[in-house]
């Protein structure tokens, strides 16, 4: 490693990001090799890029319908050179690969599609002996105690929030979820608090977030960087960067560092032993944090309001534990607007080495998951699935491996803890302040690996 990555100099940043695109192509930008189909779970013969748009575009209506037509488990061939994507939607089969052996089950290799982005220290593309250093290091910044010392943050942001908003005014939920689990990120993990920096770093998140699936997958060819959408989201890229660097040389400064509660201040300042993370690395977990965190947030916390704004009785038991102060059953709202509206489809791991699961012999280089969709909605695992309950998670937990928005095993999300106390805070201030009322039907689309409310979660609060 250089000196230029560990404390890139302010007019290095750009070379840095430049870099970073052309390192983090899928594979290298090297073609891939073909991996051996023979014995595979059945699937589709339509064409590798047919099937792939169908998943990163239809995921709702094709994986619902591949399980219809395959049963439990099937594959899916995707881009590059038809690669097989395998899904399974049994409990059992998603703890054999959430159980798996690190060293074959790569979860970093299945997230590379987000590497231009994250970068390559990133602890959602990291494998082996690299993420257990990442981990180790991230962990005190979403400790127990570490999160008790954010809520208060969190609540002045969501009250401000909700301080604007009148009765009667109609909006779409996703929106102003998003608008405030931005402030959330830009202030509780970046500790920016100056409002030019926060107006400076606002459209850049914003549009680093809102990256869709065509550039996703055109970042695999670097021509693509010279046009359009791939062209504005490169130089967003550079924009970001400088900000978020920036950011980390002042703070290292900073005479208050230690006494400091944001997340970035807690990553600077932690060691085992003489290791700690540097400024590379530093932008790439604050950047991870952010796409796994604002929207995914944001989107459970709109469906959530959209459920309770579609019955009266489940708006009534919300509210009233808002005001009594019962986070359980608030935490319950969250968990099952996860359960019924899943953000993320799937929890995916690359083989290394053959390895055997749900009774297939599968082929190194193949992809391995549970399916978070086919698995939240099977009657099995969660009884009359369509209906939007929170006693499911109240006094109890479901049974393992069936639900699981934050994946499981060694690579369950770090910062699940964090999610789940910002949305019991958010949904306190919202139900203490206002009711809420559903206004019209809404779907599921795919923005980009997410899904977000077709129409935004439309609602009116009095």
């Amino acid at each position: 490693m250089t000196a230029l990555d560990r404390h890139p100099d302010p007019a290095d940043t750009r070379a840095l990001t430049a870099r970073r695109f052309e390192r983090m192509r899928p594979f290298g930008g090297r073609k891939p090799s073909r991996v051996d189909t023979t014995g595979l779970p059945p699937g589709l013969p339509w064409p590798a890029w047919l099937q792939s748009i169908a998943l990163l575009r239809f995921r709702h209506q094709t994986v619902p319908w591949l399980h219809g037509r395959y049963g439990d488990t099937f594959t899916v061939r995707i881009l590059p050179a038809g690669r097989p994507l395998v899904l399974f939607s049994r409990p059992e089969h998603a703890k054999e690969i959430f159980a798996g052996d690190p060293a074959i089950f790569h979860a970093g290799k299945g997230n590379a599609i987000l590497g231009p982005i994250m970068g390559e220290h990133s602890l959602l593309l990291q494998d082996g002996a690299d993420h257990q250093r990442a981990r180790k290091l991230l962990m005190p910044a979403f400790n127990g105690h570490a999160l008790k010392s954010y809520q208060g943050l969190v609540e002045r942001v969501a009250a401000a929030e909700v301080a604007g908003w009148r009765t009667g005014e109609t909006f779409r939920a996703l929106e102003r979820m998003n608008a405030l689990t931005l402030e959330v990120i830009l202030t509780v993990v970046f500790g920016v608090t100056d409002e030019s920096r926060l107006a400076a770093l606002r459209p850049r998140v914003k549009a680093t977030v809102e990256v869709g699936p065509s550039v996703l997958l055109g970042w695999g060819f670097p021509v693509l960087r010279r046009f359009g959408p791939w062209k504005r989201t490169v130089e967003n890229a550079y924009a970001l960067d400088a900000l978020i660097y920036r950011e980390i040389r002042e703070r290292r400064l900073a005479p208050d560092l230690a006494e400091r509660t944001d997340v970035l201040s807690r990553l600077i300042t932690v060691r085992e032993g003489e290791d700690a993370l540097d400024d590379t690395e530093l932008r790439d977990q604050l950047v991870t944090l952010l796409l796994a965190g604002h929207e995914t947030t944001a989107t459970a916390l709109a469906w959530a309001l959209y459920e309770l704004g579609r019955d009266r009785d489940q708006l009534r038991r919300a509210r009233d534990a808002a005001v009594a102060g019962d986070d359980d059953w608030l935490e319950a709202v969250l968990k099952e607007s996860m359960r019924v509206h899943p953000v993320i489809p799937m929890v995916v791991r690359t083989l290394q080495a053959p390895a055997t699961v749900g009774g297939y012999d599968l082929p190194a280089g193949a992809t391995v998951g549970p399916s978070i969709i086919l698995g939240h909605r099977r009657p099995e695992n969660h009884a009359d699935p369509e209906r939007f309950d929170p006693s499911r998670f109240v006094g109890r937990h479901p049974a393992p491996n069936t639900w699981i928005p934050f994946g499981g095993g060694v690579r369950r999300c770090i910062g699940a803890g964090f999610s789940l106390m910002e949305g019991v805070v958010v949904l306190r201030a919202v139900l203490t302040a206002y009711d809420v009322e559903a206004i019209g039907a809404d779907r599921p689309r795919v923005r980009n690996i997410t899904s977000v409310p077709h129409r935004g979660a439309r609602i009116r609060v009095h």
